[in-house]
């Protein structure tokens, strides 16, 4: 084969191996909130918590905007039906602030009274100005918890017990979306403070996190490819130019 044959798909390789996702090693990541135990699992690349108790994360400690993380999602057992997800954006010592900008992915099983309150069953999407605290606002999205969105297909729907889900979740500055089992779920647009991803359990025990690997955020349909990309691509063509020159002379 040609250096002109073999230089775009070099380069389009090259640009498709830079986004190629990773292994999450969970070993650095840090519990935060209330009551739990997040146990991390030998492979370091799945946790299991087991603590029904008020609102806790498990958190990178990074700062994962641009990124998307991806994923397997279960409660092992019957016994309780209320709030698991995630939290974007998240830094440390936010469960407990009482100013804070971070984003509460949380899916509760089924429709239940509590603190004063009824919490939805379904899949939600808000914004958490006040922490994660053990009261109406975290359990029904009110106040300090302004709720932006309900998924489309699962807004009203909860999980299912002893089920495994597929998750993919996309994070950037002003975009952030949400897949269950490969379905959009939510694509939520607006400005969006950098933090760590992390996980969210409420209430709600026996439930792993696993299969987890993280990659670059896609870019939007028709973005333009960042200059390095684009300088691959340039020498791939540029190679096929000369080589047909060549072959002219």
């Amino acid at each position: 084969m040609s250096f002109a044959k073999l230089a775009l798909p070099l380069a389009l390789a090259a640009m498709s191996t830079s986004a190629a996702a990773a292994l999450v090693d969970l070993s650095g990541w840090t519990a935060q909130g209330g009551s739990s135990n997040w146990a991390v699992a030998a492979d370091k690349n799945s946790v299991f918590q087991s603590v029904n108790g008020s609102p806790t994360v498990f958190f990178s400690g990074s700062n994962d905007q641009g990124k998307a993380l991806s994923g397997k999602i279960k409660v092992e057992t019957t016994g309780d039906d209320d709030f698991i997800g995630f939290v974007l954006g998240y830094q440390s010592g936010n469960a407990a602030a009482l100013a804070t900008d971070f984003i509460l992915i949380d899916w509760k099983q089924g429709t239940q009274s509590h603190l004063g309150c009824s919490g939805a069953a379904g899949l939600a999407i808000s914004r958490a100005t006040a922490g994660l605290p053990d009261s109406a606002a975290t359990w029904c999205h009110t106040g300090s918890v302004q709720e932006l969105a309900r998924a489309s297909n699962l807004g009203s729907t909860g999980w299912l017990d002893n089920t495994e889900y597929t998750f993919d979740l996309v994070f950037t500055a002003t975009n952030i979306q949400v897949k269950v089992n490969g379905v959009t779920e939510l694509n939520v647009a607006g400005t969006f403070a950098d933090g760590s991803f992390g996980f969210y359990n409420y209430s709600q025990e026996r439930v792993r996190y696993s299969a987890l690997e993280q990659s670059v955020a896609p870019p939007p349909t028709g973005t333009v490819p960042e200059p390095a990309s684009l300088a691959l691509v340039g020498l791939g063509l540029l190679a096929a130019v000369g080589a047909g020159k060549r072959r002219k002379a």
